[in-house]
């Protein structure tokens, strides 16, 4: 009487070809799923294969400074559109005050999402420190530490705008000619991509 076979253990009859196929298989798929991300790093930490074109308007931010690096103190949770004025806040800062609110009405249903603030070194004088009271009621005001803003902003003396993301990391930077449509699709752009604040 012959043995009998046992249905129930297919092991017996895989071949050493079959095991090599669903080994190479699983390597294959771990390609798929860690490839691309080992390829992104590399792209990024490397700086190949980046795009030269750019789809936005102010000087990008990509180094991990954060609003405390540039000297400025606040806690806000928001997007924020900061200007900053090492000097007094001359004709150039009330400019980007102004465009800094337009902006934040300009996002429409996303208003909520930003806010605007302005810090400076020096204290403002009493007739520009009125106007903003009466017509800017939403607006922050923050000291400016000049010894940290003078190395996170590279020296610039004038005023400047800055998109600070909710956890206070500094975005993109702009001079005081941007134009406001700009600006606001630049912040539309980062509001829509962002999924916290």
């Amino acid at each position: 009487m012959g043995a009998v076979s046992n249905p129930l253990n297919m092991s017996e009859g895989k071949t050493p070809s079959g095991r090599a196929r669903g080994r190479l298989q699983l390597i294959l798929i771990l390609l798929v799923v860690i490839g691309p991300m080992l390829l992104a790093t590399g792209m990024y930490k490397f700086q190949f294969w980046v795009p030269e074109s750019r789809s936005y308007h102010g000087e990008m931010i990509g180094n991990g400074q954060s609003r405390a690096d540039l000297g400025v103190n606040s806690a806000e949770q928001r997007w924020q559109l900061l200007v900053s004025a090492p000097g007094a806040c001359a004709l150039d800062c009330q400019q980007l005050v102004y465009l800094a609110r337009q902006v934040q009405i300009g996002l429409g249903r996303d208003a909520s999402r930003a806010s605007h603030a302005l810090a400076t070194a020096q204290p403002l004088g009493s007739d520009y420190q009125a106007r903003l009271d009466r017509e800017y009621p939403q607006l922050q005001h923050y000291p400016l530490d000049l010894g940290k803003y003078g190395a996170a902003s590279q020296g610039k003396q004038d005023a400047q705008l800055w998109i600070v993301d909710p956890h206070g990391n500094l975005v993109l930077r702009y001079d005081a000619k941007v134009k406001g449509k700009d600006l606001l699709n630049d912040l539309r752009h980062l509001l829509k991509l962002s999924n916290i604040g």
